[in-house]
């Protein structure tokens, strides 16, 4: 039968939100828990799962509309379900305890740390970016903590006063246990079960999805862009109301996201806002650790492996120890290419498109992989099913504050250059960041390291499991060799080292793949040729 998926209340007078992305598309197969959309609320981006598995047969919006509150998002065929009317399909949030003062006049919430999935029931408390006793208001910053995935923020569900920190800084925070504690007025507190519950179950949608989308979500694990700026969309209509263009208001949140208030201080022309207190506490406490840091140390000091740096770690000893790795090397004349990307970069390059070689690479690579699909396949556990996979995910390999990141670049075969530039972009600024959606680091196919940006030129790089392939990319160094003519000139070389999985590619499988890529490479007329 067919089942409508009702957007649930979200509470708090929301009715509306924006359909920001959609992950899947009509006709596609899902299963329990695979995300189907991201939608902006006036609180955060948020990602909705599958509550079942089927088959998608309806999506009733079209990126950037305004999708409400009560009525269908999408639909779904299931198999084998009996014919009961269709309801709302939100998971059943658990309440936020309340405790009632004498005075009644106000009341203690506790926020309540929701489940993020997938087995996980703990996160680091990085920095409280308040104090116990604190006024705050309504969507601003409470604490960032630190997930399997990502460093994310936890935003205020409402306004009012810091009532209790349940956690120092480092511990581990426990999921479906109170985070912080915060009084409110009592009249703003009414049908406080029902909204608390609106609440944790907007922050735990936001947080579901394969590899425990992060609680980050809820304030800006790199949101959506709208326009040149970024905001809800309550901030976007009050914007529009007043008509006051949102690229021009300077934004206090994180990436420069613009609040209400930011609107208010802009309209009454206070636009040099200074830097909020919380931003010069998390800069003395930098500055701090590096000058402790730098001082002689006259201990030993041991620090926990925790976030993403230990869930890298179990990946490689998992991929080290279940794939027999080789290793190829080749060397690249990439002179022509360094050409005509010096000749493209000045007409091409934006704040949005940065023009590095890493664009051409990846475009080379997917071209080269439609001759040797072997190369973007997956192997199953026991190693007797082999899946080709029909999307070219390419991913990098970054290093960022949170430790090593690979978000990679979706369907690399139906872009252009600049397209996978502009990717590249919005993917190296989020991962620096710490704050890459979990959509982004999903599904790779094939993983590119540029160990070459911090100097190396050869490398035996791990593979990224399940795929069966990674490459390394020395630094480009200005060499002499030998032209046709038997003369020596100034070229523009580069080491390129390939891990590949034995079980699947042999030697000569990889060594061929390499110089299809090579030759895109070294002749870019060539893959322009081979462009559709």
């Amino acid at each position: 039968m067919i089942k409508d998926f009702i957007l649930p209340d979200i509470g708090e007078g929301v009715v509306e939100c924006e359909l920001v992305e959609w992950l899947v598309k009509e006709g596609d197969t899902v299963v329990e828990d695979q995300p189907i959309a991201d939608v902006m609320t006036d609180k955060a981006l948020v990602q909705i799962p599958a509550p079942f598995g089927g088959v998608v047969t309806k999506l009733y919006y079209a990126k950037g509309d305004i999708a409400k509150v009560h009525a269908p998002l999408y639909a779904v065929q299931i198999e084998g379900a009996d014919e009961a009317t269709p309801a709302t399909l939100a998971a059943t949030p658990t309440p936020a305890p309340t405790v009632q003062t004498p005075a009644s006049s106000s009341s203690i919430e506790e926020f309540l740390l929701p489940d993020i999935g997938e087995g996980i029931v703990e996160c680091e408390l990085v920095e409280w970016l308040v104090q116990e006793g604190d006024t705050v208001v309504e969507d601003q910053p409470i604490a960032d903590v630190m997930t399997d995935k990502a460093l994310v923020q936890i935003p205020a569900i409402k306004a009012g006063k810091i009532a209790k920190l349940h956690y120092r800084k480092g511990q581990l925070a426990k999921v479906h246990a109170p985070l912080y504690a915060i009084e409110v007025e009592q009249a703003a507190s009414a049908s406080t079960s029902a909204t608390s519950a609106a609440t944790t179950n907007t922050v735990t949608a936001s947080m579901a999805g394969a590899n425990a989308t992060p609680a980050a979500q809820a304030v800006s694990a790199e949101p959506a862009r709208q326009g040149k700026a970024l905001a809800s969309p309550a901030v976007r209509r009050m914007a529009r109301a007043l008509d006051i263009d949102l690229s021009q208001v300077p934004g206090s949140g994180k990436h420069g996201r613009v609040y209400k208030e930011d609107i208010t201080r802009y309209q009454t022309r206070g636009v040099d806002s200074p830097v909020s207190a919380t931003v010069q506490s998390q800069a003395a406490s930098q500055t701090q650790v590096e000058s402790s840091l730098a001082a002689p140390q006259k201990a030993d000091i041991v620090e926990p492996i925790r976030g993403v740096k230990a869930v890298m770690a179990r990946m490689m000893v998992e991929s080290v120890s279940s794939i027999p790795h080789f290793t190829y090397c080749e060397e690249f004349d990439l002179t022509d290419l360094v050409a005509l990307r010096e000749t493209m970069k000045v007409k091409y390059s934006s704040d949005e498109v940065k023009l590095t070689m890493m664009p051409f690479f990846m475009k080379a690579m997917s071209l080269a992989l439609t001759q040797f699909p072997v190369m973007n396949s997956q192997v199953n556990a026991d190693c007797t099913e082999l899946t080709y996979k029909a999307r070219h995910n390419i991913g990098m390999a970054v290093d960022s504050k949170v430790g090593l990141l690979v978000p990679n670049i979706k369907d690399v075969q139906d872009k252009s250059i600049l397209e996978v530039a502009a990717e590249i972009t919005r993917l190296t600024q989020a991962a620096r960041s710490g704050r890459v959606a979990p959509a982004d680091l999903k599904d790779g196919t094939i993983s590119i390291s540029n160990i070459g940006a911090l100097g190396g030129t050869v490398a035996t790089p791990i593979i990224n499991k399940p795929e069966v392939a990674i490459v390394a990319l020395g630094k480009l160094q200005t060499l002499p060799r030998f032209n046709a003519k038997g003369e020596v000139e100034a070229r523009q070389i580069m080491q390129v080292s390939w891990s590949g999985d034995h079980r699947v590619i042999d030697g000569g499988t990889i060594a061929r793949f390499c110089n299809l890529w090579k030759q895109y490479l070294e002749q870019p007329q060539e893959m322009l040729l081979a462009m559709r």
